[in-house]
């Protein structure tokens, strides 16, 4: 692993630039620094009742934030205790990410790594893992990465998938008529999970949610949380 930029404390896959990299980067540069700074309301629910605190397991204290864009669910977590490797394509958002961390007094506990999951994924096993919605316009093999994320769920640990089922005005795939998405049973059936998984939550809750101006509308969101069984 290559270092990146001196001062984004994050550390990047030797890998050249791709058409997700350009997306996301111009994405960030668009969006206020100060956006998805705060943990993710359901992530955080479930978390609380499924994993409230690091340990157990053979992934012991590490947990994983795949696409974690600006840090709001990777810092949480570390406020919690659990050493967190924050996972995005976006050398923009990891720079923030690693600020955050600095300034929160949590960046011995928060690694900001550049990923294109499509490519290379971190090594290790994790006692978390999670993906908070894993949606990109760019063509990626995603069931493939969230096989690939069940894989890096240590026995004991615990696998949780918080997606978009609907559209809030601010998304950026807003107005295409043709976006559907899948039904939280169609999301857990594509893991491939062996029987040695325990299902903790699959359903689509309703939500009101905020987005980048102030705005609120009620939106649907899959959510998905899965144990993988101890060792036997």
């Amino acid at each position: 692993m290559s270092s990146d930029t001196a001062d984004s404390g994050a550390t990047t896959e030797a890998a050249g630039a791709t058409d997700s990299a350009a997306f996301w980067e111009n994405h960030y540069a668009g969006v206020d620094p100060r956006w998805g700074t705060r943990p993710n309301a359901v992530l955080a629910e479930v978390v609380t009742a499924l994993a409230p605190g690091p340990g157990g397991g053979d992934g012991g204290a590490r947990a994983l934030d795949l696409g974690c864009g600006h840090g709001g669910d990777a810092l949480w977590l570390a406020s919690l205790g659990w050493d967190v490797t924050a996972v995005d394509v976006s050398s923009t958002a990891l720079g923030r990410v690693a600020a955050g961390a600095a300034e929160a007094g949590l960046a011995d506990r928060v690694r900001p790594v550049r990923h294109d999951l499509a490519r290379t994924f971190p090594e290790g096993t994790f006692g978390l893992v999670t993906a908070g919605y894993f949606h990109t316009p760019v063509e990626i093999p995603r069931e493939q990465v969230l096989r690939r994320a069940a894989e890096a769920v240590a026995p004991g640990g615990l696998l949780v998938l918080v997606e978009h089922a609907s559209l809030a005005p601010w998304s950026w795939r807003d107005g295409h008529e043709d976006v559907r998405f899948p039904a939280p049973d169609d999301v857990l059936a594509s893991l491939r999970l062996d029987d040695g998984w325990r299902t903790e939550r699959c359903h689509a809750p309703r939500r009101t949610a905020t987005g980048p101006g102030g705005e609120t509308a009620t939106v649907t969101d899959n959510v998905i949380a899965v144990r993988r069984g101890d060792r036997p």
